[in-house]
């Protein structure tokens, strides 16, 4: 198997940025998952090469995944070009065609129904609106009220370095509370990415369509996001148990 050499990304480097690209309908990340089988190297070249937990999965998730993965990977400053190859899936030949010569999921799907665009904004909706349930709940334990967590900034959030947790400053930054930094920003993390809360003054906290929240609306909103977290949770279950039944009938068959 081809290593790294001096003017190459090493194995390490290449697998932090896969571990930025998640499984769109979990939330998780693709290394996480095990979903990684191999990774080869020769100089500025490099080969990932993916197994979903089952031949079926969308074609449309499958190919978001293959894409974010070979643009993660491009984006180190010491690769020329990676290639994706899906394995064991009934659409990986159009799929590794269709990724590594740089077409879109319509010239590779003509006759798909929906576009992937329109499918990744609704799926980033719903890690958006799950992890917004985490975030909320972190602050709940440390002690605000829900009309305190609605009326919220991300100018209101301050970090640290070193410490793994957040101040909370209320009352024109008079008083100071502080919650874990993890949950809240892996949420504005995502709320970023989707076009949300970018400015400072904006609302931190957003409806899963993308409102402010009025405070009289908070906990069916945060029900919302607990309904959203158990969806992912409950398929990354299957998933989970999927991928363990495919290693033991591989371990049968050696």
């Amino acid at each position: 198997m081809p290593g790294p050499t001096p003017d190459g990304p090493t194995r390490e480097a290449v697998r932090a940025r896969l571990d930025r690209v998640t499984d769109p309908e979990l939330d998780r990340s693709i290394v996480e998952l095990e979903y990684v089988d191999d990774i080869e190297i020769d100089a500025g070249s490099v080969t990932v090469h993916l197994t979903l937990p089952t031949a079926w999965c969308s074609p449309a998730f499958a190919w978001m995944m293959a894409v974010d993965a070979r643009t993660e990977v491009e984006e180190l400053p010491a690769v020329e070009r990676a290639r994706i190859y899906l394995r064991e899936h009934m659409h990986e030949i159009e799929i590794n065609r269709g990724v590594n010569a740089g077409r879109s999921f319509a010239e590779a799907f003509p006759d798909a129904e929906d576009t992937v665009d329109a499918v990744r904004a609704e799926l980033d909706r719903k890690a958006r609106t799950a992890r917004q349930y985490d975030a909320v709940e972190a602050l709940l334990e440390a002690g605000l009220d829900p009309e305190t967590i609605v009326s919220l900034r991300p100018q209101d959030l301050e970090r640290t370095d070193g410490d793994d947790q957040l101040s909370i400053y209320l009352a024109d930054r008079a008083v100071a509370v502080s919650a874990p930094a993890e949950p809240i920003e892996r949420y504005l993390e995502k709320a970023r990415e989707t076009g949300l809360a970018d400015a400072d003054a904006d609302p931190l906290f957003l409806t899963p369509e993308g409102e402010p929240i009025d405070p009289e609306a908070f906990e069916l909103v945060h029900r919302r996001g607990r309904l959203a977290q158990v969806n992912m949770s409950s398929q990354g279950g299957i998933c989970d148990g999927l991928r363990e039944s495919r290693e033991r009938r591989l371990e049968a068959s050696d």
